[in-house]
């Protein structure tokens, strides 16, 4: 079993910069990503970025050039780094943690930490 807890949501303006927290703790050898996905009111769960054990990344295009992940293996802690935030990044920002095996992956969820953005 893997649990991860998010941190580091808040409110902020426009143009502004929040800085999110990923702790991941249990069997954490086991993970092979760990990523960030947000979901909007009336939207569904949209993938934002992951990271690899070896640091690998992988960005949406909506908030490539704009968010940076990256992590701390000693610290099993993954991070999101938002810079120029807009409105419509106004979301609950989740953690992920996957775990790949033979045929089937298995996903781990934070409980989740908002994040708005005010005009």
């Amino acid at each position: 079993q893997v649990q991860v807890v998010e941190s580091g949501g808040g409110l902020v303006q426009a143009g502004g910069s929040l800085r999110l927290s990923c702790a991941a703790s249990g069997s954490t050898n086991s993970i092979n990503y760990m990523g960030w996905y947000r979901q909007a009111p009336g939207k569904q769960r949209e993938f934002l970025a992951d990271i690899t054990r070896g640091s690998s990344t992988k960005y949406a295009d909506s908030v490539k050039g704009r968010f940076t992940i990256s992590r701390d293996n000693a610290k099993n802690t993954v991070y999101l780094q938002m810079n120029s935030l807009k409105p419509e990044d106004t979301a609950v920002y989740y953690c992920n943690a996957k775990h790949l095996g033979l045929g089937y992956e298995y996903d781990y969820w934070g409980q989740g930490t908002q994040v708005t953005v005010s005009s």
